[in-house]
């Protein structure tokens, strides 16, 4: 982790990585945890504030409506129409729409950030409720595969035909929809891709690259990440001008690297002498 990781950083972390390592990781409490390492107003009692917050929404559900579609039109009627959870453009050039803490404040945030919205309601209801991520839109499914309903919480948890479906996916790829898209996420997973889409947003903000910075160190406690992500948190030390825990960053991705690619270690290793270099 960083040199100079704060107490309360730290602690942020041993909880982050306690709770992504359980049996069965709450998607809740790690997006608040990582929510707190965005916003350091973010305490305990504001955490804990959402969560009520979230049990409350749910209590506003119609006991057990039906099957998938009438779940999915509850979940619309509550968060779309009645309290106006949506996204729009611009929230896509917010760190805060991908947050919970201020997605559930707003009303507004990201597709993935309104579906956990979505999915942590409709799952303290009852619901057969989880994530499906489209290419290039993050949506919720109801019910099993045979009987899937999909709706859209950015766009209010519009209910999404099969057409809707494919033309998402070939406005995205413009490639044809895939059944193997359709299949639900895991809590960890949708984790991973939120701390993508910070590092995306941080990424075109060099100002930034502590934002940057955080969001790779949680994705690195995370028991499934791609090792890549360690070449990119010392190439991110080095432009920081952490030059030496780059260095021993970019050594240590160079020996993971060796057994299936000897030249990239070496070319890892010399960034890495460069990284040193740069205190003379």
């Amino acid at each position: 982790m960083s040199p100079h990781l704060s107490p309360r950083s730290a602690e942020l972390r041993r909880r982050f990585a306690e709770e992504a390592r359980a049996e069965r990781p709450d998607l809740a409490h790690l997006c608040l945890l990582l929510a707190a390492e965005g916003d350091g107003a973010l305490d305990e009692a504001g955490m804990d504030a959402v969560q009520v917050e979230l049990d409350a929404l749910a209590g506003q559900l119609p006991f057990r409506p039906g099957g998938p579609r009438s779940w999915a039109t509850a979940l619309a009627d509550l968060l779309g129409e009645r309290l106006g959870f949506h996204g729009s453009a611009a929230d896509y050039q917010r760190l805060e729409s991908s947050l919970l803490h201020e997605v559930v404040r707003r009303r507004r945030g990201l597709p993935i950030l309104l579906s956990v919205v979505w999915m942590e309601v409709a799952r303290r209801a009852g619901a057969p409720v989880y994530g499906v991520a489209l290419p290039g839109h993050f949506v919720v499914g109801f019910g099993d595969p045979e009987e899937q309903i999909l709706a859209d919480p950015f766009g209010a948890g519009r209910v999404l035909t099969g057409s809707d479906a494919e033309l998402l996916v070939a406005g995205a790829t413009g490639a044809p929809l895939d059944p193997s898209m359709l299949r639900p996420v895991a809590p960890l997973e949708v984790v991973l891709r939120i701390l993508n889409n910070i590092r995306a947003w941080a990424a075109t903000r060099p100002e930034r690259s502590e934002v940057a910075l955080w969001a790779l160190e949680l994705s690195l406690l995370l028991p499934s990440h791609p090792a890549r992500l360690r070449y990119e948190r010392a190439q991110l030390l080095v432009q920081r001008g952490e030059f030496v825990a780059g260095a021993v960053e970019l050594e240590a991705y160079a020996e993971v690297v060796e057994a299936v690619d000897a030249g990239a270690a070496e070319r890892v290793r010399g960034q890495a002498r460069a990284a040193r270099a740069m205190l003379n």
